[in-house]
């Protein structure tokens, strides 16, 4: 054989031996209804196969040992990317039990859970995408929040947690490592019920409407370096911070022994939310115990950067910044507080009816009150703790702080053997306020009437930890326990913007007020990341102050006076790549449109209040209470629109309780697509052109109606009553067709 043709010859046998070698594995098309029992590939390719709305079911099951599920690069989706978040429904893989499986590359998302997994050991879920998964709409408006949204986690014995759906949901798992994910734009990110060691880490669970991450009964996990920012909604700037029970970091009911260090898990409803449970508050026995939160940033909650209570845990070298409380520790016991950083909270420490907490070696920088300590002489009657547990407010430590521009250091009521030792206080309005207080022991505490210069950063000047603490610093990828890196955004609680879908994630422009929406004229903020816009688009408007700019302007918009309820302006942007709400990738300078505008047709209510008793009982003295109804009211209004929300009446005549409403009014609608919405608590009737349209008459808390109206005029009616507690009546009228699921609530 000649020379270059044995060469030849020897390249194509090398040639096909590497094509062997290299010869990618076999892949398979998805299909609804798989069943994986062996390791699967997935032919890379998008798949758009929606699941049964049933949670028991699944697009894939997983069931078996040693099984590894490689998506392969695959999409999967349940619904059309452009759709309403709330129309996603089912489960897209169901694991069922098994040992030692893995699932990863790849991106689900249409689902009202992506992943679901029982009663499985040793569980790898790693480098997915699992975001716009379900959530539900929201009906907090600018100027005031809805009793709607709020939410509560608190039972969870029979599964109530899965109607809060879930990019993933562990139950029962134990052993395992979910890493490098990412779970953002749905309601929540990781809930693990029951589930033991795992460890989560370097994910990304962000921009949720719920939580970040939950875990219920679940014990000795590990929760380190993840980015748990922005889960989060109730809140809006100037207007109420309530947070409504969301948080970047649920951990309820018996969860102890946890490790959660070095996460970033900033302007979250709560920063960390943590409760001993419902059998803790019942018997006194247990709690939510002996877990570990070194080196977090909890900073920029509405609420709480930490809410821990009725249990004891250990806080170490975390930061709390700009919160309601830095820490709310109620009925913590036996808690050790070492080396926090709390800066500009209303709030730093708050404990009622704490006891042997140690609180040292922190830093409080321009908090309203560094340290507040306390027990209430009435505790509330229908909790069995107190009825099982010593819960005076007694034997605090407090040494070795430093306290620096605070209006009040420490102040402590109806406490006793309080102990003060070593502490630093300087340009502290008033260092000490003791009230009913006894047994209080002040040593070696150093007052300063001035303070040096103010620091960019005044965490960055934290001394060392004590040396018992700073050994339990865990070991991380990537991370110098002495001094954990801070991944959090620099801003404060205003970079919180929630609409009807959840938290803006800022990678999208976007139009929101800066005051109430029916100010005139309305300033407007131009959000969103690098690039200019220019006006393209207006209906109704007088007045715009510019038509063209950069991002992160302000614009000033005026509309006409016969369009102060119906009007828009709409702007283009060119700029850096983003990505739209709905997770579309767009192109560098591609134009992109964003709107604000208001629609809130024209109604004139005559609205008519009445008292009722057990006479006139509208549960069940329907004959009598439309003879009230025909009666002399209590007290008349008027009203543009028809939108009641309080504790105590704000209408001068209507009592506390035992109240209804009739309210009527005219509505004419321009050709289109509507739908008429209530909010109620305690119920509702609604009459269209004396039919009735919606009846919700048994007693609820805040629910969403909702029925299709067609376009024309219409004669509405609207029928209430009010039992007592929170009072919500609202009715809104919006273009286009909307479901009436509404948050799932506090059920």
């Amino acid at each position: 054989m000649r020379p270059h043709v044995a060469i030849l010859v020897a390249a194509i046998v090398a040639t096909n031996l590497n094509a062997q070698v290299a010869k990618p594995p076999a892949t398979t098309q998805l299909r609804r209804g798989m069943v994986i029992t062996k390791s699967t590939t997935l032919a890379k390719r998008t798949y758009r196969i929606g699941a049964a709305s049933s949670l028991d079911s699944a697009l894939i099951v997983i069931r078996g040992d040693d099984i590894t599920l490689d998506l392969n690069e695959a999409t999967i989706e349940g619904t059309d990317p452009a759709a309403d978040p709330d129309v996603a429904a089912g489960v897209a893989i169901r694991v069922d039990g098994g040992k030692n499986i893995t699932i990863r590359r790849g991106t689900i998302r249409g689902y009202r859970v992506a992943i679901l997994a029982r009663g499985t050991k040793n569980l790898t879920i790693r480098n997915t995408d699992l975001g716009h998964s379900w959530k539900p709409r929201l009906y907090s408006l600018v100027e005031h929040e809805s009793l709607a949204d709020w939410l509560s986690f608190h039972h969870n014995e029979k599964g109530e947690w899965l109607r809060f759906g879930a990019a993933i949901y562990l139950d029962g798992v134990s052993g395992g490592d979910v890493r490098t994910n990412r779970a953002e734009q749905g309601m929540n990110g990781l809930m693990m019920v029951r589930s033991d060691h795992v460890r989560v880490q370097d994910n990304s669970f962000r921009f949720n409407s719920g939580l970040g991450i939950g875990l219920y009964r679940s014990t000795d996990n590990s929760i380190m370096q993840n980015r748990l920012d922005y889960n989060v909604r109730g809140y809006s700037t100037g207007f109420y911070r309530r947070g409504q029970d969301s948080a970047d970091l649920l951990m309820f009911e018996q969860s102890s022994h946890n490790v959660v260090a070095y996460n970033s898990a900033t302007h979250g409803g709560d920063g960390l939310f943590l409760w001993a449970g419902q059998s803790t508050m019942d018997s006194g026995v247990g709690g939510a115990n002996d877990n570990l939160f070194f080196g977090n940033d909890f900073s920029f909650a509405p609420t709480n950067g930490m809410e821990a209570t009725f249990s004891r845990n250990t806080f170490v070298g975390n930061r709390a910044e700009g919160s309601d409380n830095g820490l709310w520790g109620g009925y913590s016991y036996e808690s050790g507080v070492v080396g926090n950083c709390f800066v500009r909270n209303r709030v730093g420490i708050a404990i009622e009816h704490g006891q042997d907490n140690e609180i040292a070696s922190n830093r409080f920088e321009g908090d309203g009150t560094a340290i507040r300590l306390w027990g209430d002489k009435v505790e509330p009657s229908d909790w069995g703790y107190p009825r099982h547990r010593d819960t005076n407010s007694r034997n605090a430590r407090i040494a070795a702080n430093v306290f620096s521009r605070n209006r009040v250091g420490v102040n402590a009521a109806n406490t006793h053997d309080l102990a003060m030792v070593g502490n630093s206080l300087a340009a502290v309005d008033t260092p000490m306020v003791f009230t009913d207080t006894a047994g209080v022991r002040t040593e070696s505490n150093a007052v300063r009437a001035t303070n040096d210069a103010a620091q960019a950063d005044p965490c960055a000047s934290m001394g060392p930890l004590p040396a018992e603490y700073a050994r339990l610093a865990p070991q991380a990828e990537g991370v110098t326990p002495e001094v954990p890196a801070s991944t959090r955004s620099k801003s404060d609680r205003s970079a919180i913007i929630v609409d009807e879908w959840g938290p803006y994630d800022w990678r999208s422009p976007k139009l929101w007020p800066l005051d109430s929406t029916r100010a005139v004229p309305l300033r407007l903020a131009v959000h969103g990341p690098a690039g200019r816009w220019r006006v393209v688009g207006r209906r109704g408007i007088a007045a715009v102050s510019a038509m063209s700019g950069r991002m992160n302007d302000t614009i000033v918009v005026t509309p006409r006076a016969d369009s102060l309820r119906d009007w828009q302006v709409t702007l283009e942007y060119r700029g850096v790549p983003t990505v739209t709400p709905r997770g579309a990738i767009v192109a560098h300078n591609t134009p992109t449109r964003f709107s604000f505008g208001t629609f809130e047709p024209a109604q004139e209510w005559q609205v008519k209040f009445f008292a009722w008793s057990d006479s006139t009982d509208p549960r069940g003295k329907a004959g009598d209470f439309v003879a009230l109804l025909r009666g002399a009211p209590v007290t008349t209004a008027r009203a543009s629109r028809l939108d009641y929300m309080w504790y105590r009446p704000t209408i001068a005549g209507v009592p506390q309780a035992k109240w209804a409403l009739e309210a009527t009014s005219a509505v004419t609608l321009s050709p289109g697509t509507y739908t008429l919405r209530t909010i109620s608590d305690d119920a509702v009737r609604v009459w269209v052109d004396g039919k009735l349209a919606i009846d919700d008459w048994a007693p609820h808390e805040s629910a969403v109606d909702a029925v299709p109206l067609a376009d024309g005029r219409h004669e509405l009616r609207v029928e209430y009553y009010q039992l007592d507690g929170w009072t919500e009546l609202r009715l809104d009228i919006v273009r286009g067709r909307q479901r009436a699921s509404g948050s799932p609530g506090p059920h």
